[in-house]
Formats: C-alpha cells, structure tokens, sequence
C-alpha cells in the first residue's frame, strides 16, 4: 500500500486535526498491517476523534466493498468490511430480506458499524448489530487473518464488537439477515405534550411496533414536546392492491448537497425554534397508521448529503448517553435543564428505548433509554457543561457512546464503561504494542 499526507475530518466537523498519513489499498489481498500505529477509516461517517490518528496512519477501507457470498435462503450474506449499508440495502431488500438492526444513516461502512456495534430503533426486539454477526475476519497485530465468532476465540469476537477498531481490522463479515414482505414500512406517530409522557410512552411495552424512536422538541422548554414514531416492515397484504405486484420497488430516494457558500452557521435559536413548532404539528396530525418507503422512516437525513454544514465551520458535538430505565426521566431532564441553564441549545434531540446489554464489554446499550443530542459549538464554555452532564449520566449509572464522542476524559470512561479492565485484558493479548490506536484511544489512554 502506498502512503500519503492527508487531512481527514470527522463527520461533525470536530475536532479538527492535521494532516495524517493515509493509504487507500484497491483490493483485499493489499489489506495488511505494518510496524506503525494505525487505524482503520470506512465511509468516513464517524463523529469525533474514533477515526483520526495524527500520530500515525489512517487505512481506507471503502473500496474494499465486494459482495463474497449470499445465501438467498438462509439470508446470510459474507462481505468486505468496506461496503456500505447503502450498496447492502440496494442487493438484499429486492431479495425479501433486510439489515437486522439500521442506524440513522445508510452512508456508513458495515466495519464501522461492527466495530462501534451500532444499535438501531429496535434495540429491544433485536439488540445491536453484533448480536447478528455470524462471524468476522480480523487482521491482527502480527498480519495475522483471524477467523472468530461467538464459538470461536469468542474473547476476541467480543472484544471486537463495539471495539473501535483497536484489536485489528475487519476484513470480513458473515451477518445473519432478517426476512421482509415489501419494502415499506407502517408507520403510526404519538404526539405527547411533554417529555415525561414521551419517556414513559417509550419504555411501556409494545409487541405491535418493532421500530420506534422519538423527536423531543429540546429548544421550546420546559415542555419539551415530541412525537414517538413507531414502525414495522409491512406485509404484502398490508400494500393496496395496485402494489402488491411490485412489493419492492420504491420511488427512487432524491437527495441534495448544499453548496459550498454554506461555511458560517446556517442555524440558530430563533430558526430552530420557528422550525421545531411546524415540524412537531407536521408529525402529529399523522395520527394515523400509514405506509412510507424504508429509506423515509429510516434515514431522513441522507437526503441532504452534506447537513453538517449547517453548523458551520465550528461544527457541532453530537452528544449521546444511555440511562437506565429507573433513572431515565429525572436525568434526561436534568441534563436538558443543564444545556438550558448555560444557554447551550439542542439542534436535534431524539430519544430511543434499550433492551439488555450484550456480551461485548465495550457495547453502549444497557437497559433503558437514549438521549442523542446535536449542540453546535458556540465557544469553548460548551465543554466545561458537557462535563457537568458526565457527571449526571455516571450518577444514574449510564454511559457515554464512544461512537459519537470527542471529549470525554479518561477517568470518566473509566467510571461509565465499568468492563473496560476485561476488554483491555484481551486487547493486550493480541496487541501487545498497542499499534491500533487512534486519536480517540489516545485521549481516553485505551489499551495502556
């Protein structure tokens, strides 16, 4: 592989760092470690610092994004790291069969996805993705090609689920896919007047609804009114008549990229605020169950290619914890009355409902719920509060998604990842020099 200087950002635009060594390998058999530190980059749709690594080299992976193998019947599909859930989707809905968990966007590479463990909004029907992994192919410190799975050196499978890409790189991935009907979704919204309502709509069981998610209207306090939009791939017979011919065909999904004259902050209060009331009375009058293509319900934003530019150059933190179920409505208002307080606006907040945590130690989700919060970055105070909501979270024994960080400090990862001593164990195992690391291993001193 050849090498060269280049400056990768994060997908927030924070932090910005400088120029890395960078090497893009065209085909699998170039995919290799080396003497260096270095860590693996797929889509480039991280936030924070997860894959940046100024001090040593940054491998591409997105074209390394070949289908290997598809077992049309069992639904088992065997992949580069590389590939995107987008070139996925576009090969196995038309077959009857789909992702078993989706996150919020589609332009993310499944080694990413691995390798943060990514939930979706039906964490408590199906947990994250690497619960459906079958098995992964890892490249290990010593140029090793590694074959594991919950059988097979199982310490290490776990370890690299929701591993940040620090015990190898992923090769290749085997995933168990879940059958489908059509390619549409049912959909129903819940408007509720306050968040109260909104959290304990959200942890109430519900066997009807696979997805759901909630919009929380974070600017218009203390209300902090929302919609709960709740969802299930829809069966053939659930299609009018005219459709069911064609259950997978969908219109094409438009998308737009702003232009480049969108370098200061498009956004503010004022415009959030006026957009917050149409949008929260847009979603509520849908009061009634109807059909949308998947790419609406699951990935909104990937219509606009390019949103973070809204935000400006500063960028924004798009700040993400998981509370436990008892603790999750007295926190989650606390840390909005923390943003509120020191004039620290939510651009976008939304709110999903946790099952069990898995058996990966370094896995965000536990039982109960999640607040994922967009802050643009106004001035340097917004750190000093950030922290104070790390102290809210550890209080009500949550934690931090290391997906979406960028700021937290090392011993508060220590106190909300209470695993980490196991997976450090096995991370010194197969890489006793420590050369996968990144910007983010190095702020929070992961692996020493």
């Amino acid at each position: 592989m050849s090498w060269r200087k280049k400056c990768e950002v994060s997908f927030n635009g924070y932090p910005i760092e400088p120029p890395a060594s960078v090497s893009r390998p065209e085909n699998y058999a170039e995919l290799k470690t080396n003497e260096k530190i270095s860590i693996a980059r797929g889509s480039g749709g991280s936030y924070g610092d997860a894959a940046l690594n100024t001090q040593g080299e940054v491998i591409l992976t997105n074209r390394l994004d070949r289908f290997l193998e598809f077992d049309l019947h069992k639904g088992i599909l065997s992949v580069e790291s590389g590939i995107s859930l987008a070139k996925i989707l576009e090969l196995i809905v038309k077959q009857g069969w789909f992702l078993p968990v989706i996150p919020g966007t589609a332009e993310v590479s499944l080694g990413g996805c691995i390798a943060t463990d990514i939930h979706g909004k039906n964490h408590c029907f199906a947990g994250s993705l690497g619960q459906h992994v079958i098995s992964l192919q890892l490249i290990t410190a010593d140029g090793k090609k590694i074959n594991c799975s919950p059988e097979i050196i199982p310490d290490l499978f776990w370890a690299t689920i929701g591993g940040m890409g620090l015990t190898g790189i992923i090769s290749v991935v085997t995933l168990q896919l879940k059958r489908i009907e059509t390619a549409y979704m049912k959909v129903q919204h819940l408007a509720k007047k306050n968040l109260k309502q909104i959290v304990e709509s959200l942890i109430k069981e519900n066997n009807e609804f696979e997805y759901s998610v909630a919009w929380l209207d974070a600017l218009n306090m203390p209300l902090s009114h929302g919609v709960i939009m709740k969802a299930k791939h829809a069966d053939l017979l659930e299609l009018p008549t005219s459709q069911q011919k064609q259950p997978f065909f969908v219109p094409k999904y438009f998308s737009f990229k702003f232009p480049n004259l969108f370098s200061c902050c498009f956004l503010n209060s004022k415009i959030v605020k006026f957009f917050n009331k149409i949008y929260y009375y847009y979603l509520a009058k849908k009061n009634q169950v109807y059909l949308q293509p998947y790419q609406n319900y699951f990935f909104p934003l990937d219509r606009i290619r390019n949103w973070p530019r809204l935000y400006g150059k500063k960028g924004f933190i798009q700040y993400q914890c998981a509370i436990p179920t008892k603790f999750s409505y007295s926190a989650i208002k606390e840390i909005l009355e923390t943003l509120h307080k020191y004039k620290h606006p939510s651009f976008l907040a939304v709110l999903k409902r946790f099952g069990q945590e898995n058996l990966a130690p370094l896995s965000f989700p536990l039982s109960g719920v999640t607040l994922a919060l967009d802050i643009p970055i106004s001035n340097e105070k917004l750190f000093k509060c950030l922290d104070i909501l790390d102290e809210i979270v550890i209080q009500a024994g949550g934690k931090v998604y290391l997906a979406k960080d960028a700021r937290l400090k090392p011993k508060t990862f220590r106190e909300m990842y209470k695993r980490y001593p196991e997976w450090l164990t096995i991370k010194q195992h197969w890489d006793p020099k420590n050369r996968f690391s990144s910007s983010l291993s190095r702020r929070l001193k992961l692996g020493l």
